[in-house]
């Protein structure tokens, strides 16, 4: 029973650590940046992006962000999504090396929740 305790408590700290992270890494007023014309850039796969995506992105799976040349328009701003937040940290980073304007949207469920509040916000002021 003591090593399972041990166990579940390694687990927990590391799924808090994780979380952690993911928080501390997520950029903040990304509904706002949407408005304002930001592009959404899911770099899961295609089969992960066709199981679900947020209207209007764009999939360009992570591998192909180490092409020296990439289809996307350096004078936009790009919100970078994926399944858990790990990928859109590391092709944001890919991005900025290259030059481009890109933040960071995590988990795509933590990018519609943010999307969702922004537009409750936006109803909110519009009455």
């Amino acid at each position: 029973m003591k090593i399972i305790g041990i166990i579940l408590g390694v687990v927990l700290l590391i799924y808090i650590g994780y979380r952690t992270y993911r928080f501390m890494n997520l950029d903040k007023g990304l509904g706002k940046k949407i408005e304002q014309g930001a592009v959404i850039l899911d770099v899961r796969t295609p089969s992960e992006y066709k199981t679900g995506h947020i209207e209007g992105s764009i999939n360009l799976q992570l591998s192909r962000l180490h092409a020296a040349e990439l289809p996307l328009d350096k004078t936009k701003t790009y919100i970078t999504v994926c399944s858990h937040g790990l990928r859109s940290v590391k092709a944001m980073n890919l991005l900025k090396e290259k030059g481009y304007k890109v933040f960071n949207g995590g988990a795509l469920a933590d990018l519609e929740s943010e999307m969702e509040e922004q537009n409750k916000r936006a109803g909110t002021a519009d009455r």
